[in-house]
Protein backbone atom coordinates (compact mmCIF):
# COMPACT_ATOMS: atom_id res chain seq x y z
CA UNK A 1 0.00 0.00 0.00
CA UNK A 2 1.31 3.43 -0.87
CA UNK A 3 2.09 5.74 2.02
CA UNK A 4 -0.02 8.93 1.61
CA UNK A 5 2.99 10.92 2.71
CA UNK A 6 4.76 9.83 -0.47
CA UNK A 7 2.21 11.58 -2.65
CA UNK A 8 3.34 14.88 -4.21
CA UNK A 9 1.82 18.01 -2.70
CA UNK A 10 -1.24 19.45 -4.42
CA UNK A 11 -0.47 22.31 -6.75
CA UNK A 12 -2.17 25.63 -6.03
CA UNK A 13 -4.68 27.01 -8.52
CA UNK A 14 -2.59 29.59 -10.31
CA UNK A 15 -4.58 30.26 -13.45
CA UNK A 16 -5.43 28.41 -16.67
CA UNK A 17 -5.67 24.65 -16.34
CA UNK A 18 -2.62 22.71 -17.58
CA UNK A 19 -3.06 20.45 -20.62
CA UNK A 20 -3.29 17.34 -18.42
CA UNK A 21 -6.58 18.52 -16.87
CA UNK A 22 -10.01 17.62 -18.18
CA UNK A 23 -11.33 19.50 -21.18
CA UNK A 24 -14.12 21.95 -20.31
CA UNK A 25 -16.66 23.35 -22.78
CA UNK A 26 -19.00 26.12 -21.67
CA UNK A 27 -21.83 26.76 -24.12
CA UNK A 28 -23.67 30.10 -23.95
CA UNK A 29 -26.86 30.60 -25.88
CA UNK A 30 -26.98 34.04 -27.52
CA UNK A 31 -29.17 36.83 -26.16
CA UNK A 32 -32.72 37.38 -27.38
CA UNK A 33 -32.68 38.05 -31.12
CA UNK A 34 -34.58 40.46 -33.34
CA UNK A 35 -35.91 37.59 -35.46
CA UNK A 36 -37.40 35.95 -32.36
CA UNK A 37 -39.23 39.15 -31.47
CA UNK A 38 -40.49 39.39 -35.05
CA UNK A 39 -41.58 35.71 -35.04
CA UNK A 40 -39.27 34.99 -37.98
CA UNK A 41 -37.38 31.79 -38.79
CA UNK A 42 -34.03 33.52 -38.81
CA UNK A 43 -31.12 31.56 -40.21
CA UNK A 44 -27.75 33.14 -40.86
CA UNK A 45 -29.01 34.80 -44.05
CA UNK A 46 -31.65 36.93 -42.30
CA UNK A 47 -30.39 37.19 -38.71
CA UNK A 48 -30.26 40.85 -37.60
CA UNK A 49 -28.51 40.41 -34.29
CA UNK A 50 -29.82 41.05 -30.80
CA UNK A 51 -32.93 42.84 -29.62
CA UNK A 52 -32.47 45.61 -27.01
CA UNK A 53 -33.37 43.08 -24.32
CA UNK A 54 -30.90 40.61 -25.82
CA UNK A 55 -28.11 43.15 -25.49
CA UNK A 56 -29.12 43.82 -21.88
CA UNK A 57 -29.07 40.08 -21.18
CA UNK A 58 -25.55 39.81 -22.58
CA UNK A 59 -24.43 42.83 -20.54
CA UNK A 60 -25.80 41.24 -17.36
CA UNK A 61 -23.92 38.04 -18.20
CA UNK A 62 -20.72 40.05 -18.80
CA UNK A 63 -21.11 41.78 -15.43
CA UNK A 64 -21.74 38.47 -13.66
CA UNK A 65 -18.67 36.87 -15.20
CA UNK A 66 -16.64 39.92 -14.22
CA UNK A 67 -17.82 39.66 -10.61
CA UNK A 68 -17.10 35.92 -10.57
CA UNK A 69 -13.52 36.58 -11.67
CA UNK A 70 -13.11 34.35 -14.73
CA UNK A 71 -9.51 33.13 -14.77
CA UNK A 72 -9.49 29.67 -16.34
CA UNK A 73 -10.86 30.32 -19.84
CA UNK A 74 -8.37 29.75 -22.64
CA UNK A 75 -10.48 30.73 -25.66
CA UNK A 76 -13.75 32.40 -26.65
CA UNK A 77 -15.39 31.51 -29.95
CA UNK A 78 -18.82 32.03 -31.50
CA UNK A 79 -20.96 30.69 -34.29
CA UNK A 80 -21.07 32.79 -37.46
CA UNK A 81 -24.62 34.09 -36.80
CA UNK A 82 -24.86 37.84 -36.05
CA UNK A 83 -26.78 37.19 -32.82
CA UNK A 84 -24.02 34.93 -31.50
CA UNK A 85 -21.22 37.22 -32.64
CA UNK A 86 -22.85 40.25 -31.02
CA UNK A 87 -23.33 38.36 -27.75
CA UNK A 88 -19.69 37.24 -27.79
CA UNK A 89 -18.48 40.78 -28.50
CA UNK A 90 -20.38 42.08 -25.46
CA UNK A 91 -18.91 39.52 -23.05
CA UNK A 92 -15.45 39.38 -24.65
CA UNK A 93 -13.73 41.98 -22.42
CA UNK A 94 -14.16 39.69 -19.41
CA UNK A 95 -11.86 37.07 -20.91
CA UNK A 96 -8.81 39.30 -21.45
CA UNK A 97 -6.38 37.57 -23.84
CA UNK A 98 -8.79 34.65 -24.36
CA UNK A 99 -11.22 37.14 -25.87
CA UNK A 100 -8.70 38.48 -28.37
CA UNK A 101 -7.83 39.07 -31.14
CA UNK A 102 -10.67 41.04 -32.63
CA UNK A 103 -13.11 40.00 -33.89
CA UNK A 104 -14.20 36.88 -32.01
CA UNK A 105 -13.32 33.73 -33.95
CA UNK A 106 -16.36 32.41 -35.84
CA UNK A 107 -17.12 28.71 -36.32
CA UNK A 108 -19.80 27.97 -38.90
CA UNK A 109 -20.07 24.31 -37.82
CA UNK A 110 -21.53 25.52 -34.51
CA UNK A 111 -24.27 27.62 -36.11
CA UNK A 112 -27.99 26.96 -35.61
CA UNK A 113 -30.03 24.49 -37.67
CA UNK A 114 -30.07 25.86 -41.23
CA UNK A 115 -33.67 26.24 -42.53
CA UNK A 116 -32.42 26.68 -46.10
CA UNK A 117 -32.79 29.64 -48.48
CA UNK A 118 -36.53 29.25 -49.07
CA UNK A 119 -37.52 29.18 -45.39
CA UNK A 120 -34.87 31.53 -43.98
CA UNK A 121 -36.70 34.78 -43.19
CA UNK A 122 -40.20 33.29 -43.39
CA UNK A 123 -42.58 34.09 -40.54
CA UNK A 124 -43.61 31.26 -38.23
CA UNK A 125 -47.24 31.92 -39.17
CA UNK A 126 -46.52 31.57 -42.88
CA UNK A 127 -44.50 28.40 -42.29
CA UNK A 128 -47.31 26.74 -40.31
CA UNK A 129 -49.88 27.75 -42.93
CA UNK A 130 -47.80 26.16 -45.68
CA UNK A 131 -46.20 23.15 -43.98
CA UNK A 132 -48.03 22.60 -40.69
CA UNK A 133 -46.55 22.53 -37.19
CA UNK A 134 -43.02 21.07 -37.31
CA UNK A 135 -42.46 17.74 -35.58
CA UNK A 136 -38.97 17.59 -34.06
CA UNK A 137 -39.44 14.18 -32.45
CA UNK A 138 -39.68 12.01 -35.53
CA UNK A 139 -37.42 10.71 -38.29
CA UNK A 140 -34.07 12.59 -38.25
CA UNK A 141 -33.92 12.37 -42.05
CA UNK A 142 -37.21 14.20 -42.67
CA UNK A 143 -36.86 17.70 -44.12
CA UNK A 144 -38.64 19.77 -41.50
CA UNK A 145 -37.40 22.79 -43.45
CA UNK A 146 -37.78 21.95 -47.16
CA UNK A 147 -34.43 22.67 -48.76
CA UNK A 148 -32.73 22.99 -45.38
CA UNK A 149 -30.81 20.69 -43.08
CA UNK A 150 -32.33 17.52 -41.73
CA UNK A 151 -31.81 16.86 -38.02
CA UNK A 152 -29.24 14.20 -38.92
CA UNK A 153 -27.22 16.56 -41.11
CA UNK A 154 -27.40 19.26 -38.44
CA UNK A 155 -26.09 16.87 -35.79
CA UNK A 156 -23.33 15.70 -38.13
CA UNK A 157 -22.22 19.30 -38.62
CA UNK A 158 -22.24 20.04 -34.89
CA UNK A 159 -20.32 16.81 -34.28
CA UNK A 160 -17.71 17.95 -36.78
CA UNK A 161 -17.44 21.28 -34.97
CA UNK A 162 -17.16 19.65 -31.54
CA UNK A 163 -14.55 17.20 -32.79
CA UNK A 164 -12.41 20.05 -34.13
CA UNK A 165 -12.96 21.95 -30.89
CA UNK A 166 -11.73 19.01 -28.83
CA UNK A 167 -8.67 18.59 -31.02
CA UNK A 168 -7.70 22.25 -30.68
CA UNK A 169 -8.54 22.74 -27.00
CA UNK A 170 -7.84 19.35 -25.40
CA UNK A 171 -7.27 19.80 -21.68
CA UNK A 172 -8.36 23.44 -21.83
CA UNK A 173 -11.49 25.51 -21.13
CA UNK A 174 -13.21 27.00 -24.17
CA UNK A 175 -16.34 29.18 -24.13
CA UNK A 176 -18.64 28.89 -27.16
CA UNK A 177 -21.43 31.39 -27.84
CA UNK A 178 -23.95 29.48 -29.90
CA UNK A 179 -27.64 28.49 -30.08
CA UNK A 180 -30.33 26.46 -28.37
CA UNK A 181 -30.22 23.84 -31.12
CA UNK A 182 -26.46 23.48 -30.76
CA UNK A 183 -26.80 23.03 -26.98
CA UNK A 184 -29.40 20.31 -27.60
CA UNK A 185 -27.14 18.59 -30.14
CA UNK A 186 -24.14 18.80 -27.79
CA UNK A 187 -26.18 17.10 -25.03
CA UNK A 188 -27.05 14.25 -27.33
CA UNK A 189 -23.55 13.90 -28.79
CA UNK A 190 -21.36 14.32 -25.69
CA UNK A 191 -23.62 12.36 -23.33
CA UNK A 192 -24.40 9.69 -25.98
CA UNK A 193 -28.16 10.22 -25.85
CA UNK A 194 -30.85 9.57 -28.51
CA UNK A 195 -30.49 11.96 -31.43
CA UNK A 196 -34.22 12.73 -31.51
CA UNK A 197 -37.15 12.61 -29.07
CA UNK A 198 -36.69 11.11 -25.56
CA UNK A 199 -36.50 14.60 -24.01
CA UNK A 200 -36.80 18.29 -24.84
CA UNK A 201 -34.48 21.10 -23.78
CA UNK A 202 -35.59 24.71 -23.43
CA UNK A 203 -32.30 26.54 -23.18
CA UNK A 204 -32.80 30.19 -22.23
CA UNK A 205 -31.06 33.20 -23.72
CA UNK A 206 -27.52 33.75 -22.36
CA UNK A 207 -27.82 30.57 -20.26
CA UNK A 208 -24.58 28.87 -19.25
CA UNK A 209 -24.15 25.14 -19.88
CA UNK A 210 -20.87 23.44 -18.97
CA UNK A 211 -19.47 20.01 -19.85
CA UNK A 212 -16.33 18.52 -18.35
CA UNK A 213 -14.66 16.05 -20.66
CA UNK A 214 -11.74 13.65 -20.92
CA UNK A 215 -8.28 14.84 -19.95
CA UNK A 216 -5.71 15.56 -22.60
CA UNK A 217 -3.39 12.55 -22.91
CA UNK A 218 -0.46 11.54 -25.02
CA UNK A 219 -1.01 8.73 -27.50
CA UNK A 220 0.72 6.17 -25.24
CA UNK A 221 -1.28 6.99 -22.10
CA UNK A 222 -4.15 4.70 -21.16
CA UNK A 223 -7.48 5.97 -19.86
CA UNK A 224 -9.99 4.12 -17.72
CA UNK A 225 -13.70 4.23 -18.53
CA UNK A 226 -14.62 6.89 -16.00
CA UNK A 227 -11.94 9.29 -17.22
CA UNK A 228 -13.14 8.99 -20.82
CA UNK A 229 -16.71 10.06 -20.01
CA UNK A 230 -18.24 13.50 -20.33
CA UNK A 231 -19.87 15.06 -17.27
CA UNK A 232 -22.61 17.68 -17.21
CA UNK A 233 -21.48 20.31 -14.70
CA UNK A 234 -24.42 22.74 -15.14
CA UNK A 235 -27.30 23.46 -17.48
CA UNK A 236 -29.43 26.56 -18.16
CA UNK A 237 -27.76 28.73 -15.52
CA UNK A 238 -29.37 32.18 -15.85
CA UNK A 239 -28.88 33.64 -12.38
CA UNK A 240 -27.65 36.87 -14.01
CA UNK A 241 -31.09 37.49 -15.58
CA UNK A 242 -32.85 38.03 -12.24
CA UNK A 243 -35.04 41.13 -12.43
CA UNK A 244 -35.13 41.29 -16.24
CA UNK A 245 -38.28 40.66 -18.32
CA UNK A 246 -38.62 37.10 -19.54
CA UNK A 247 -38.96 38.25 -23.14
CA UNK A 248 -39.81 41.17 -25.39
CA UNK A 249 -43.49 41.24 -26.48
CA UNK A 250 -43.70 39.72 -29.94
CA UNK A 251 -44.29 42.15 -32.78
CA UNK A 252 -46.62 39.89 -34.78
Amino acid sequence: MTDPSDAPPASPDTGPAPPSDRTTITLIRHGESEVTVDRIIGGKRTCRGLSPLGRTQAEHLRDRLSRDGVTDVDALIASDFPRAIETADIIRPVFAEAGAPHPVEQWSDLGEHDPGPEIDGMSFEAYVERYGTPNWSGDPDVEIFPGGETVRRFHERVLRGLTTLLEEFAGRHVVVVCHGGVVDAAFRILLDLPRTAAFELHTLNTALTTFSGPAARSSDEASDGAESLWRLARYNDTAHLAGLPDATPRRT
